[in-house]
C-alpha cells in the first residue's frame, strides 16, 4: 500500500516545495504562524508587502493599528498581530533576530504550535518532521493511514509509523499538496485518482 502511495505522489508532485513565499528565515517563521485558517496563496500576497515594508526590528516595534491593517486578510489578525509582535520581539532580544534550530523555544512562542515548528525545523534546517495540517490530516484518514478519529499528533504518530525517516519531509510535503490540490476536502478528484480503490472517504460521512 504504501509502495503504491510513493508511486502515486512521486508522478504528480515529484518535487514538493512550501508554497510560502520567504527570503529570510524569521519571514518562514512568521508566514507560517499567518497561514493558520488562511491559505498559502493569501498570505504571500500579505507577506509580500509586510517583508518589503519593514525589518524584523521594526516588526517587533509597529503599531498594532498599522500592523492589523496589513495582515486583516488573513484572519484571526487581531491574535496575529499580538503572535507577530511577539515572536519579532523575542527573536530580536534572545537569537540576534535568528530563528533558531530549537523545537522547544519555537513552540513556546505565541501562535507557534507544533505544525509550525515542524514546518520551520523541516524548511529551515532539514529536521526530519512531518507537519500535520488540515490537508495532511484529511489525506492520511482518506487513505486509511491513520484512524478517522485520529487528533493530529495522533495522525503524525501514524505517518512516523509507517513511512521510513528518511523520507519524512518529501512525502509529508507531497501529502499536503496532494490534498491541496487532488483531494481536496470540497469537490476532490476523485474519478481520476489512483488511489481511488484505496479511499475510505465515504466512511469520514
Amino acid at each position: 500500500m504504501m509502495n503504491k502511495i510513493y508511486e502515486v505522489l512521486d508522478t504528480l508532485i515529484p518535487n514538493p516545495k512550501c508554497e510560502l513565499d520567504y527570503t529570510k528565515n524569521y519571514e518562514l517563521l512568521i508566514a507560517t504562524m499567518l497561514s493558520a485558517q488562511s491559505t498559502d496563496k493569501r498570505v504571500n500576497m500579505v507577506t509580500k508587502v509586510l517583508f518589503s515594508k519593514y525589518t524584523l526590528q521594526e516588526l517587533a516595534d509597529i503599531d498594532f493599528d498599522e500592523l492589523k491593517s496589513i495582515i486583516k486578510s488573513v484572519g484571526s489578525f487581531n491574535k496575529k498581530a499580538f503572535y507577530l509582535k511577539s515572536i519579532a520581539k523575542s527573536l530580536v532580544n534572545n537569537y540576534g533576530g535568528i530563528v533558531p534550530n530549537n523545537r522547544k523555544y519555537l513552540e513556546s512562542l505565541p501562535g507557534v504550535g507544533r505544525k509550525t515548528a515542524n514546518v520551520v525545523l523541516k524548511n529551515l534546517y532539514n529536521v526530519p518532521c512531518i507537519p500535520v495540517d488540515t490537508h495532511v490530516e484529511r489525506v492520511s484518514k482518506r487513505l486509511g493511514l491513520a484512524k478517522i478519529g485520529a487528533t493530529p499528533i495522533e495522525v503524525e504518530r501514524s505517518l512516523m509509523n509507517l513511512i521510513p525517516k528518511v523520507k519524512w519531509n518529501k512525502v509529508g510535503e507531497q501529502i499536503l499538496l496532494f490534498g491541496r490540490y487532488y483531494c481536496k476536502s470540497i469537490k476532490p478528484e476523485c474519478e481520476n485518482c489512483p488511489l481511488k480503490k484505496d479511499c475510505k472517504k465515504d466512511d469520514l460521512k
